[in-house]
């Protein structure tokens, strides 16, 4: 039966397309003995032709690819407004514009920067510390003449998104990165010293941070065990060492809230630091930012299992219980001691567990989760208090306190949780059965560790060069009597508010 099927299609495909053969036939048995000899031959050649067809091009889920789409935009309004009004609701009135710009030029300067030359740097293979420039331009991810996409690996084998789209999705975190900074030296930096520091910050740090952290082969490259060791010495180096870091604990808080450490040391103290109050202007700005900032991390967590997937699901529970739990931590810690829980307290509480849940979101249950946010809000209590009094530097809006200790205790206990013996999803032991397993709790802290280590030395290092290079071409900060004046007026021209 199934070669007389053969036969029929194939007959029907002759006279469709032969009909210069069929012209040129004598006779119509030597025209029938023609077409039995054709399907004969194309019978037996079948299977031979299918085994030698190249595999079909991926192609993208639908709601992979829309749920990515979400995640970005939720990204970009953690950045602006979020980000810009939580910042600007701290500082005082006649520096709140100051910081607004800060924020969203620095956040479009860094999207531009990573498209030209960032995504390459950070995503494409090098060497262990740096990318190449193989999407210099962002060249090859998208072809006009056919239409067709490059298509980008996410965690699942067979799994795929645009690489256009993965790029887009990671020019927000590398924007918001270096837009956290800029709290640490609020209200006495030069607008074009923020922009300039960023620029050399952004590619001497966050690219190869990245890089050394996020940067694989992709689950499809393991296809056999005789491949595993030459593709994992193609992975970034933090990668290598089986950090877990789900959604950028590294890579974004402990590398920015180091760079803002070490800017506050260089800039100097605020004028009147410790002598003045230095009250936020408008705590309602800071609740509407936090609660942006709480809103688009969904989209920052859950979108870093670059798949609408279980992971992204664990991803965002884990977002929203740790959160909470923190919220709840830092309010009961104000007021142990202090008497009062304070709005602020609330909303730094509610960032500080959205920092510590990010290197685990996807890492951890939903117990370990609630577990360290509660641990984050006491934390980065104590971070923005007596830490900061021990460091002794005018970090303006705690991003040291918030970010870096908060990154840290998110990096260190995802190494706690993580194991299924605490209720966590473990990690892929053998990408080539993509087989789930659990390391040794000891162990897996002490490669966390070494994760947390390098980011602080590298960010560190380069952020000492970076404002060096700065204060020594255009100086860093402003002269005193505009900082007294606010940088509103003296550096944009414009005020917030008008009595």
């Amino acid at each position: 039966m199934k070669k007389l099927f053969a036969t029929l299609a194939l007959g029907l495909a002759v006279l469709g397309f032969s009909g210069a053969v069929w012209a040129q036939a004598a006779s119509a048995p030597e025209a029938a003995a023609s077409v039995a000899a054709v399907a004969e031959a194309a019978s037996a050649a079948a299977p031979a032709a299918s085994e030698a067809a190249a595999p079909a091009a991926p192609v993208a889920n639908k709601g992979d690819v829309a749920w990515m789409v979400v995640a970005t935009l939720l990204v970009i309004m953690m950045t602006v407004p979020g980000l810009a009004l939580f910042y600007g609701g701290l500082v005082r009135s006649k520096n709140m514009l100051s910081v607004l710009m800060q924020v969203m030029v620095t956040f479009s300067m860094i999207v531009v920067l990573w498209f030209v030359y960032g995504y390459s740097l950070a995503f494409t293979e090098g060497n262990a510390f740096i990318g190449g420039f193989d999407r210099l331009f962002m060249k090859g991810l998208f072809d006009p003449a056919t239409g067709a996409f490059a298509m980008g690996a996410t965690f699942s084998k067979g799994v795929y998104i645009p690489e256009l789209l993965f790029a887009a999705f990671q020019a927000t975190f590398a924007g918001i990165t270096c837009c956290l900074i800029v709290g640490a030296f609020a209200e006495r930096i030069k607008f074009s010293a923020v922009l300039l520091f960023m620029a050399l910050w952004f590619t001497f740090s966050y690219a190869p941070i990245a890089h050394m952290v996020w940067f694989w082969m992709g689950p499809d490259a393991y296809a056999s065990a005789d491949l595993v060791d030459g593709l994992n010495a193609k992975a970034g180096l933090i990668w290598q060492w089986g950090a877990l870091d789900f959604a950028g604990g590294t890579v974004v808080h402990i590398n920015a809230a180091v760079a803002g450490l070490v800017g506050a040391y260089m800039i100097g103290k605020r004028v009147g630091y410790g002598k003045e109050a230095f009250t936020p202007h408008s705590l309602t700005l800071t609740m509407v930012g936090a609660s942006l900032l709480w809103v688009g991390w969904f989209g920052f967590n859950a979108g870093s299992a670059l798949e609408a997937s279980n992971s992204a699901v664990l991803a965002f529970a884990n977002t929203f219980s740790a959160t909470a739990a923190a919220v709840l931590a830092w309010c009961i810690g104000e007021t142990l001691v202090k008497g009062k829980a304070s709005m602020l307290g609330a909303a730094s509480g509610a960032v500080a567990g959205l920092v510590a849940i990010t290197p685990a979101a996807g890492n951890v249950g939903l117990m370990g989760a609630i577990i360290i946010g509660f641990v984050a809000g006491f934390a980065c209590l104590w971070g923005v208090s007596g830490l900061k009094k021990m460091l002794g530097a005018d970090d303006s809006l705690d991003v040291f306190g918030v970010h870096g200790v908060g990154g840290i205790v998110g990096a260190l206990l995802t190494g706690v949780f993580n194991t299924q013996a605490l209720g966590g999803p473990g990690l892929v032991g053998d990408w080539v059965t993509a087989s789930v397993t659990s390391n040794a709790i000891g162990a897996q802290v002490w490669i966390q560790l070494k994760a947390v280590l390098l980011t602080i030395v590298w960010s560190g290092v380069v952020s000492l060069i970076a404002y060096k290079i700065v204060d020594l071409t255009i100086g860093l900060r402003v002269p005193e009597d505009e900082e007294r004046e606010g940088l509103d007026i003296t550096s944009h021209g414009e005020t917030a508010y008008h009595n």
